[in-house]
């Protein structure tokens, strides 16, 4: 059995902290990172700046029992089986399959759209709106579906999340939605395996980092004469920040998370979560009811619910970091970063942030191993980032 993670948490140290390789952040890409060069034998130090292990994969108990998700609702889900026995080495699963609404016309509407509802509202030979190559989010999402039901459901939902006009984003960002047309309420009906872990993702996250020794309270940026790092230093923070934005600072947007506790109401919503797509419903794009996403049995023993609402912003701290900003001028900046990344010996510099790339859980867990593989087999070019 492996030995717990040694943590830390002093402000300040005397001696230098020595180590083959550092890792700087111990959310998803970190950790696993970390696991699988401790499982090889690899001597690794984990520093991070938040008194919390698992960056954004976290999690905590409200008073009554609710188990609330500390950074936003967090589904777990992936075809790999690779990935399910990394996962569930460290942690049971609960079967969960999300299922969303978008409260449109005063109605619980499907998320991601049903065909019924357009054919419903819109008649049955209805077409999209665009045809042809999009070249920006708007056109992407009027290819698949009229004027009318884009402007309900997608429009203002994405220009609250962004703070910008839904034609200044990038077309990509439609590949995260589509229509129905078998009408399928399941937001991934199609992934093998689904689930949320049952004792919570703190505890995932701390399994996983088991027996690796961790600094929390530890801020890199600002620390760096503290730490020796022989072979290799893995940062998986944001990539402007590691050149003190030298080159300018990407866009990013975060959530403002506002909690409220319902005493007398078992339940709120009819599902985890409601998106509230238009300005008139309020700067929130969502509002998240956490026992929908818990055991039924546990749930039914609590008293009362608890709701998050989520309303996006801009933030000015790198630790309030969560979406990168999907337009052009961003996606060239970081390109700019990304060369000076590349051409840092004795760095790797990825993850979500490090990448300015929204990954998936299932996904990032794959790009770390891929990272991990290629370190391992003493790859001398392993401080520039491989495509996949």
């Amino acid at each position: 059995m492996m030995s717990p993670a040694v943590l830390f948490r002093d402000g300040s140290r005397n001696t230098l902290l020595k180590t083959d390789y550092l890792i700087v952040g111990s959310g998803l890409t970190g950790s696993v990172i970390a696991r699988t060069l401790t499982d090889a034998g690899r001597d690794v130090l984990v520093v991070d700046r938040r008194d919390h292990l698992g960056g954004n994969v976290h999690d905590h108990s409200h008073a009554s029992g609710v188990r609330v998700h500390t950074y936003g609702p967090h589904y777990f889900r992936t075809n790999s089986d690779r990935i399910w026995d990394f996962v569930t080495r460290f942690a049971e699963f609960y079967k969960y399959e999300a299922c969303l609404k978008s409260l449109v016309d005063g109605e619980h509407e499907n998320w991601p759209i049903a065909a019924s509802y357009i054919a419903k509202h819109i008649g049955k030979d209805w077409k999209p709106q665009f045809t042809g190559e999009p070249g920006n989010f708007e056109e992407a999402a009027l290819s698949l579906m009229p004027r009318q039901i884009y402007e309900k459901f997608i429009k203002e939902y994405n220009e609250k999340q962004w703070g910008v006009p839904a034609s200044s984003l990038s077309a990509d960002l439609c590949k995260r939605f589509d229509v129905r047309q078998d009408d399928e309420p399941r937001l991934k009906p199609n992934c093998k395996h689904q689930g949320i872990p049952l004792m919570g993702y703190a505890h995932l996250m701390r399994q996983m980092i088991e027996g690796v020794r961790v600094e929390l309270d530890f801020d890199y940026l600002k620390r760096r004469g503290e730490v020796e790092a022989s072979e290799l230093t893995i940062f998986t923070g944001p990539i402007d920040e590691w050149f003190d934005f030298e080159l300018g600072k990407l866009a990013y947007r975060g959530q403002q998370r506002a909690h409220q506790y319902l005493t007398d109401t078992d339940y709120a919503q009819p599902c985890g979560q409601v998106n509230t797509p238009m300005h008139s419903q309020g700067p929130a794009i969502r509002t998240l009811e956490w026992k929908h996403m818990m055991p039924a049995e546990q749930a039914k023993r609590i008293k009362g619910t608890a709701l998050t609402t989520e309303t996006p912003y801009t933030p000015t701290d790198p630790g309030g970091y969560e979406y990168p900003f999907p337009d052009s001028a961003n996606a060239e900046l970081y390109q700019r970063y990304r060369r000076m990344a590349d051409d840092t010996q004795g760095v790797l510099v990825c993850g979500r942030l490090g990448e300015y790339r929204y990954f998936d859980m299932d996904q990032a867990i794959a790009r770390a191993m891929l990272l991990s593989e290629r370190i391992l087999k003493g790859d001398h070019d392993a401080d520039r980032l491989p495509n996949g």
